[in-house]
């Protein structure tokens, strides 16, 4: 049987260090079997990837790739509070914020990006409820955000 952390390494990707929170939260907070992960970013060596409104700044293909690196930041901040990717069971929910240029309605296609990556890692376990949602402006300008709620062993 494939583990977590084996699928993570098939798939060639190594966690990063978790972002530091930019204001009165936590990344992760665990309640019973339950762990919430914040919102997540497409942050890469501590800088955002994608910025501005889907599709006029950011092409939607260029979103759903920063809403999969938003989900390795996920898992990233979840291994972190739990101590090994193979003690998350699985995903419950995702919830996929877009900031979206008016009568744009593509974000199900965007929020793709952490879905697919959320199943490849976990395989059947890493299907989950989703909320795909358009808005004007995320956080710091950010193109995408991505929150998981995880269950863990």
């Amino acid at each position: 049987m494939t583990t977590h952390a084996q699928r993570l390494a098939n798939l060639g990707i190594t966690l990063p260090t978790p972002a530091k929170p930019v204001a009165a939260y936590v990344p992760a907070r665990r309640a019973g079997g339950l762990l919430f992960i914040s919102g997540q970013l497409p942050m890469a060596d501590g800088k955002l990837t994608a910025s501005g409104a889907v599709p006029s700044a950011v092409s939607p293909e260029d979103a759903k790739s920063a809403a999969r690196l938003c989900a390795i930041n996920a898992i990233a901040a979840a291994v972190a509070e739990v101590g090994s990717i193979d003690r998350i069971a699985g995903v419950v929910r995702v919830g996929v914020w877009v900031a979206s240029d008016a009568g744009f309605t593509g974000q199900p296609g965007v929020a793709n990006g952490a879905s697919d990556l959320l199943v490849q890692v976990f395989g059947d376990a890493g299907k989950h409820a989703r909320a795909a949602v358009g808005t004007n402006v995320l956080p710091l300008g950010t193109a995408v955000e991505v929150e998981v709620l995880f269950e863990v062993h």
